[in-house]
Order: C-alpha cells, then structure tokens, then sequence
C-alpha cells in the first residue's frame, strides 16, 4: 500500500478528537463523499459555528464556554449570556463559517478541489504542501466577532441581539448552502 492510502487509512480510522463528539450533521454528506473518492480525505472539518469565548490574545484550553453549531435564537442566547457573567471575564461573541481540511494524492487533485470550492462559494481558501502531502484548506468568509461581556455587563441591549442573531443565523445558512453547492460539484 502507497504511502497516501496508509496515511488516509489511518486518519479515517481515528477517533473523532472534537469538541462535538462527531462531524456536524450539516457537512456529513460532504465528508463521507470526499472520503470514499481514491485520492482525497477529510482531516478536519466544521459546518461553521457560534460561540461565547474568553477573550485571550493566545489560544489556550477552556477558552470556549459556549458553542452551538445550530440556529440561534434570542431566548438562547440571552441564557447563555446570564450564565457566562458569572465568570466575571471578557468575554467575545464569535460566529465562524465552515471550514474544511482535504488531504490529496497530488497537486493536480489539490487543484481541482480547490477549483470546485471556488465555483461553490468557498473564497477564503488555498492548498498547502508539504514535504508529505498537499492539504486544501477550504474556508469560507461569513463571520462575526465582537466583545459582548465586560466588566461583569452585557454590552448591547436586546435590539443589537436581534440582529446579531438575524446576521449570524444568515451566515450559517450561507455556509451551510456553500457545503450543498460544493457536494454537488465532486
């Protein structure tokens, strides 16, 4: 066996490392059909996401104290909001689109992945090579971020949540369309 198909037998026979447990219901179909094509599989993947995190200029463990890779709606959100102040820090609200890693065979199958995200929607993309492999790093570029919490207080009024749900729920919807368009593409 070539050195490609060993390392993507050994990738895909992992266990899921995280933070959900398990690939998001919205990019499975995606995975699992770039998984079973001969020369490409899936390192890493999210379907996009929203989360309430410490604001710390390093990344670091525990920094995410909420994360939904669903809809949001006000009533949700408002509850998260009430139980991070009890932590008294900084806190960011942070919507992320989706992102998704595709290890390839050779330069010309990084291409044409990238070629067909590109067509799909998926700006925020390029290909990484290595002395090993080549990885398609595909993103796309809907995403929020601001500070939400200091010093103990909320810092927008219910009117600003609305329309950070409106926006943030938009998105996710975008990039949940851009994961249909690409699947449809391969």
């Amino acid at each position: 066996m070539d050195n490609f198909n060993q390392q993507k037998k050994d990738i895909l026979s992992k266990n899921d490392k995280s933070s959900i447990g398990g690939w998001d219901k919205k990019i499975v179909k995606l995975c699992e059909k770039i998984n079973k094509l001969p020369d490409y599989y899936t390192n890493s993947s999210c379907a996009g996401r929203t989360a309430l995190i410490i604001d710390k200029d390093e990344k670091q463990e525990g920094l995410f104290v909420k994360m939904h890779h669903e809809l949001l709606s006000l009533e949700k959100l408002k509850k998260d909001l009430n139980e991070v102040l009890k932590l008294k820090k900084t806190i960011r609200f942070k919507q992320e689109a989706c992102i998704l890693h595709v290890s390839c065979k050779t330069l010309s199958d990084a291409q044409k992945l990238y070629d067909n995200a590109k067509l799909a929607g998926w700006k925020r993309s390029g290909i990484i090579a290595t002395g090993r492999r080549f990885v398609v790093e595909l993103n796309s570029t809907e995403k929020l971020e601001f500070p939400i919490i200091a010093s103990g207080k909320i810092l927008v009024d219910d009117n600003f949540l609305k329309a950070v749900i409106k926006k943030s729920n938009e998105n996710m919807k975008k990039s949940w369309e851009k994961i249909v368009r690409l699947e449809k593409l391969i």
